[in-house]
């Protein structure tokens, strides 16, 4: 075998050993923790979106909305769920975009203490809303791999 083919045959043995993946790269992207504490349907219509459309649908991961101070409300099944006006076209209420959103694989957290201070418990939101916890949370939030954006 010639030396440059010997070379070659080196620098690709390392190029692929070495090589990312697509799979592994988007894992490296990070991911979104968006601190959502209003319970008014145009700013979580924005912060849903954002979070499902424009960051989970991309590759980043994980993404979590925190329905933190007023925003636990928007995931209480006994509340009327408003569609706003960004999503009347498509006819999803905020309870719809929440579910989307897990189904895709966002992670919706409920504040415990917010919950427990507004008398909401877990049997009161919507399928697929987690309740917090201080490690969830702080693991969330601390992890040097994702961002945190509040509304």
């Amino acid at each position: 075998m010639s030396t440059l083919k010997l070379i070659i045959a080196i620098f690709t043995f390392i190029f692929i050993t070495v090589a990312i993946s697509p799979a592994q790269a988007e894992e490296q992207k990070g991911g979104l923790f968006v601190n959502l504490t209003t319970d008014d349907t145009w700013t979580a219509t924005k912060a849903i979106s954002f979070a499902h459309q424009k960051v989970l649908k991309r590759g980043y991961k994980p993404v979590a909305i925190w329905l933190n101070v007023r925003g636990i409300y928007l995931g209480d099944k006994k509340r009327p769920s408003h569609i706003h006006g960004l999503m009347k076209d498509k006819g999803q209420s905020i309870h719809d975009m929440l579910q989307a959103f897990i189904k895709d694989g966002g992670t919706v957290i409920a504040c415990a203490a917010c919950s427990k201070a507004a008398g909401l418990t877990q049997t009161d939101f919507i399928n697929g809303v987690t309740m917090g916890n201080p490690d969830l949370i702080m693991g969330l939030l601390f992890d040097p791999a994702i961002k945190t954006l509040s509304w």
